[in-house]
């Protein structure tokens, strides 16, 4: 770091060295961090818009209290990377999201001021609480914070928590900091989202309520309970505080949460108080960056830019992603079906619901961070005879999975999951790897699961899904394809049937969605069967039974876990049909694959064409010799 240009910054490895700083200088340590992390995002890539929204609050918070001591816990944890330059990670904050690099989200086995894992949103008040309580019990006098924003409030276990805490006797020291930008990754939605908008219009009136507390005196005493009751409902319909409070949180706010001087007087007074506080402050998403206030959706996470330029928009790629595919098609089949309906959990943009949204905007329901709730809006709308299509990412429905069995499943109702980023995602970690659906989705009666080799056959896939009158799911990886040119039809493909792409001998490649290119270019190599399975549930018996009788030993392939998934199921079959075959399944291994790009952590996983063909002759050496054999004849 130049100490020229950051001669603060340069100064701050640890926050022991920041609260050696007069107070007054605060201000300029925030300028200074948020240079520095422009300049480093701008050179790596990363989560962006957020982390600048937070500078201020995060100089403050690690200023006033004794971190890591005091409990820290970001929520989303993408607002994150000013609170890793400050706690020891500054000069390598750049490798953030790069394999062997910082990790995009706080991660408990890279810091110690990383007090909880916050990749999916909304946990951070349970897990403070549950800090707070432990600390309690443990006789151990430290604060616990829960830093909660960029849409993270709008899902219902924030307010479960909250419940919780409010209603706890003795009552929890916790603070709960609402990080309040009106942005996820698109803007907010709902009616919490407008009734947090009132109130940064009510400053007066919310320093009318701090006086009527004081005249109210004891709130223990019957006439100032009741007094309280009269006040908080007239001030309740001007300002949030009445549901926080209600609730059980002593609330604060709102206040500027860039004013450095307003939010350290303010932690001040709340780091003293006992029991439950909720300090409300006010940001702006992508702060002190001109491009990122003015596009807060574009910057919310960006690759590498020019600062002086910012994010250039560049050509789409010569073939479109997964996702366009899915785009594509769902405005195509709403324009056929206008009983489709389409929902996404705050994943517009990321699933690919933009053109959708604008094109059918009565029939687009964005449900905010509510993956639970999603999943049985969509449940309530098949039983009435619509057809929704729930376009969501692999790691977020793993927290709608309970709906999924017992309000879609169970119900045998007709809903169309589009599962996005299956399989190795990449940069984002482990947190939000898509490596376990296959596993937890072919367990559950009824459901139809498709997984395509391709854009054109993804199409299909949806419209097979779509038009099949029961549960079924889609589930295809981040980024491109091989480029198999998509067709514009809404054909459909006959459930449960595989596709024989090469007939070989020997060893059949059993290749399922986006290992089928890599399987081909082995057998090519070796002589073998390979097939296109498609169907991870229902499996094409006739075929497995067919190929089990002409060959020596199956491959399965699958972008998953290796435990429970599409490859356990062949073996199922082959066992209950009586079936005694050598098997290879290979998958993604029985650990958590870290942050980096997609084609390196499936070359780590052993499943590009290279480690593939590494294990198929490991278990069968003489295929290599006869291939030799038969090439020298």
């Amino acid at each position: 770091m130049d100490p020229q240009r950051y001669p603060r910054l340069s100064r701050i490895a640890v926050p022991e060295d920041l609260r050696q700083f007069p107070e007054d200088e605060l201000p300029a340590i925030a300028d200074e961090l948020r240079a520095y992390l422009i300049e480093q995002v701008s050179q790596s890539g990363g989560h962006f818009g957020a982390g600048l929204g937070v500078i201020e609050l995060t100089v403050a918070l690690h200023f006033l209290f004794e971190t890591p001591s005091d409990r820290l816990v970001w929520d989303v944890g993408h607002q994150c990377y000013p609170h890793k330059i400050l706690t020891g990670r500054r000069d390598s904050i750049h490798t953030v999201k790069q394999k062997d690099g910082i990790a995009p989200f706080p991660k408990r086995d890279e810091s110690d001021y990383d007090t909880f894992g916050v990749g999916h949103s909304s946990t951070s008040i349970s897990a403070a609480l549950g800090m707070a309580v432990a600390a309690r019990a443990r006789g151990e006098d430290r604060k616990v914070i829960a830093v909660i924003g960029d849409g993270a409030m709008t899902a219902g276990m924030a307010y479960e928590a909250l419940n919780h805490a409010g209603g706890m006797d003795p009552e929890p020291d916790l603070l709960v900091i609402l990080n309040d930008n009106r942005m996820s990754i698109s803007e907010n939605v709902g009616g919490l989202t407008k009734m947090l908008g009132r109130a940064s219009g009510s400053r007066t009136l919310n320093a009318l309520r701090e006086g009527g507390k004081k005249l109210l005196g004891d709130k223990k005493k019957p006439a100032a309970r009741f007094m309280r009751r009269w006040e908080e409902h007239w001030k309740g319909m001007f300002v949030p505080s009445t549901l926080f409070e209600e609730m059980g949180f002593h609330y604060t706010g709102p206040i500027d949460g860039h004013d450095v001087p307003a939010l350290v007087s303010t932690l001040r007074t709340l780091r003293g108080l006992k029991g439950p506080q909720l300090l409300h402050v006010i940001t702006t998403k992508g702060k002190g960056y001109e491009r990122a206030e003015g596009d807060q959706i574009e910057y919310h996470a960006v690759g590498p830019f020019d600062p002086d330029v910012g994010v250039v928009k560049k050509a789409g790629p010569a073939k479109p992603t997964y996702t366009q595919v899915f785009s594509d098609w769902l405005c195509d089949m709403a324009a056929a079906d206008p009983l489709l309906m389409g929902i996404t959990p705050a994943m517009r943009e990321g699933s690919g619901l933009v053109r959708f949204s604008k094109e059918f905007p009565e029939r687009y329901f964005d449900v905010a961070i509510a993956e639970q709730h999603a999943v049985t809006l969509a449940a309530g709308m098949a039983c009435e005879g619509v057809k929704p299509v729930v376009a969501i990412y692999s790691t977020f429905l793993q927290r709608g999975y309970d709906q999924l069995i017992h309000d879609v499943a169970l119900q045998k109702l007709d809903v169309l999951f589009a599962i996005d980023r299956g399989g190795v995602v990449g940069p984002d970690g482990a947190t939000h790897a898509g490596s376990f659906d296959l596993s937890f989705l072919r367990c559950v009666p009824d459901m139809v699961v498709m997984a395509p080799a391709d854009e054109d056959e993804c199409r299909s896939m949806l419209s097979t899904g779509f038009r099949h009158p029961g549960p079924a799911a889609v589930r295809y990886p981040r980024g491109t394809g091989p480029g198999k040119a998509v067709q514009p039809g809404l054909e459909t493909l006959p459930i449960g049937k595989a596709e024989l792409r090469q007939r070989g001998s020997g060893v059949a490649l059993l290749a399922f969605g986006a290992l089928v290119p890599a399987a081909e270019a082995v057998a090519a190599e070796l002589g073998l069967t390979v097939v296109n399975m498609r169907f991870v549930k229902p499996l094409d018996r006739a075929l497995l039974m067919d190929l089990a009788r002409s060959h020596e030993g199956f491959v399965t392939l699958e972008d998953n876990v290796v435990a429970g998934g599409a490859g356990s199921g062949v073996a199922e079959l082959l066992a209950a049909e009586g079936l005694s075959l050598p098997l290879l399944h290979l998958g993604l291994p029985d650990g958590w694959q870290e942050h980096a790009s997609r084609e390196q952590l499936l070359a780590e996983a052993g499943l590009d064409a290279d480690g593939i063909r590494r294990a198929v002759l490991a278990r069968w050496p003489d295929l290599a010799r006869q291939r030799r054999s038969a090439a020298g004849g």
